[in-house]
C-alpha cells in the first residue's frame, strides 16, 4: 500500500465526492478532506483546480489546508470514477475491486450503467419532469444487474457499489426535500419516495441499500441531516438556473 498522502477536496452534498470518501474509508486509505459547499465555492479552489468541479485528489506532498495550491509536480486527478480506479490500483490491498478478471470487468459494466443510465434518469426526473417512470425504470435496470439473493454488485463489495449507493441515497433524500420538489404535481415526490420504500418491486433494491449502510466505511462517510440540509440549498439553486436556462 502506498504510503503517499493523500487530499481530497470534496463537497458533502455532491455524490461524485461521496463516491471516493466512501472508497477511502472502506479501503480504510488515510486521507485529508478539505470540504467546502457547492454554492459558496471559495475562489482559493478555482486556482487548485480551474475546473472548480469535485472531487478533485492530489497524490503524495506535504498536509494542504484550504487555500493552499498543490505543487504542479504532484499527480492530480478529477472525476470520480477515474479516482476510484486509481485507488483501486494504487492500494491493491484495500480489495476495492476483486481480483478475479471477470469480477473486475462486471464491476466497471456496473458502474458504467450508473453514470449512463441512472444519472440520466435522476437528472431527467429532478431537472426536465421526465415522468416518474424514468426513475423506476432506470432503478429496475440497476436491480436487475444486482446478485437476486443479496450481497452487493459484484457479490464482494467493491468501488462499484461506492459509484451507485451516493446517487441512491441522494435520489432519497431530494424526494423529502419540499420546496425543491415545487416543480412537480403535489404529491407526485410523495408517491415516488413511498414506492421506492414500500413497493415489492425495489425490495431487492432496498435490501441492497440497507446492506451497504451496514458496513462501517458507509457509516462514517454518510450524515444524512447535514446533506439534506446542504443539498437542499443546492437543489434550489439548480432548479432556479435550470428555470432561467429556459426562459432564454
Amino acid at each position: 500500500m502506498s504510503d503517499k498522502r493523500i487530499t481530497l477536496y470534496s463537497a458533502q452534498e455532491s455524490p461524485f465526492p461521496h463516491r471516493v470518501v466512501i472508497a477511502l474509508e472502506e479501503g480504510k486509505i488515510p486521507y485529508d478532506n478539505i470540504v467546502f459547499e457547492l454554492i459558496k465555492k471559495p475562489d482559493w479552489y478555482k486556482e487548485v483546480y480551474p475546473a472548480a468541479e469535485v472531487p478533485y485528489l492530489v497524490y503524495g506532498g506535504p498536509k494542504l489546508e484550504p487555500g493552499d495550491a498543490p505543487s504542479a509536480d504532484l499527480p492530480q486527478l478529477g472525476e470520480s470514477v477515474l479516482i476510484l480506479e486509481f485507488l483501486a490500483d494504487a492500494f491493491p490491498s484495500a480489495k476495492l475491486l476483486p481480483t478475479d478478471p471477470f469480477q473486475r470487468a462486471k464491476a466497471r459494466i456496473f458502474y458504467r450503467a450508473v453514470d449512463e443510465k441512472y444519472m440520466q434518469a435522476f437528472g431527467g426526473f429532478f431537472f426536465h419532469q421526465a415522468p416518474k417512470e424514468t426513475l423506476y425504470d432506470a432503478l429496475g435496470h440497476m436491480q436487475g444487474m444486482l446478485p437476486p439473493a443479496g450481497g452487493f454488485a459484484v457479490g464482494e463489495w467493491s468501488i462499484a457499489d461506492a459509484a451507485f449507493l451516493p446517487i441512491l441515497l441522494r435520489t432519497l433524500v431530494v424526494l423529502e426535500l419540499n420546496p425543491a420538489m415545487s416543480q412537480f404535481a403535489p404529491g407526485v415526490p410523495a408517491e415516488v419516495l413511498a414506492t421506492l420504500k414500500e413497493a415489492p418491486r425495489f425490495a431487492r433494491m432496498r435490501k441492497y441499500l440497507e446492506e451497504n449502510l451496514a458496513r462501517s466505511g458507509v457509516k462514517k462517510s454518510w450524515d444524512p441531516v447535514a446533506v439534506k440540509a446542504k443539498m437542499g440549498r443546492r437543489f434550489e439553486f439548480m432548479l432556479v438556473q435550470a428555470q432561467k436556462q429556459q426562459q432564454q
